[in-house]
């Protein structure tokens, strides 16, 4: 198993989200590898949990990462939410990411839980399933 290519996977994908401009249109740059200090922004998005797991094979090191993008929002509602989540997702279905270790084989959707949390917030963690090779 290899997770060298971690750092380089969560990277491309804040790239692909940051690059989009139909998540810019509903966010801005409001994307953070962690919430931010301080007031937190109306809609945001954060990379989340990962887990890793082997897919190394006979031709050479490999990994399977299940990743968590996480749209949260102190606005009623979900809609703003969902519309955020929409873009993030086709923003990283499917998307052909330039790694700086490795290659990405694929990115799929895998699932989404939307939920309210303390303090009035919608939160929706939406995973992807990303398969990466070393070079």
């Amino acid at each position: 198993m290899s997770y060298a290519m971690s750092a380089a996977l969560q990277r491309a994908v804040y790239q692909a989200l940051s690059g989009d401009a139909a998540l810019a249109a509903l966010v801005g740059t409001e994307i953070y590898d962690a919430p931010p200090a301080g007031p937190l922004p109306e809609l945001y998005l954060t990379l989340g949990a990962e887990r890793a797991r082997d897919a190394s094979d006979n031709s050479g090191d490999g990994a399977w990462h299940d990743l968590t993008v996480a749209v949260v929002t102190g606005v009623a509602g979900f809609q703003s939410a969902k519309e955020a989540a929409a873009a993030a997702s086709d923003a990283l279905h499917g998307a052909d990411l330039a790694l700086d270790r490795g290659r990405l084989v694929s990115l799929r959707f895998r699932k989404a839980l939307a939920r309210r949390e303390s303090g009035g917030l919608r939160r929706i963690d939406m995973t992807f399933r990303a398969r990466v090779e070393d070079d």
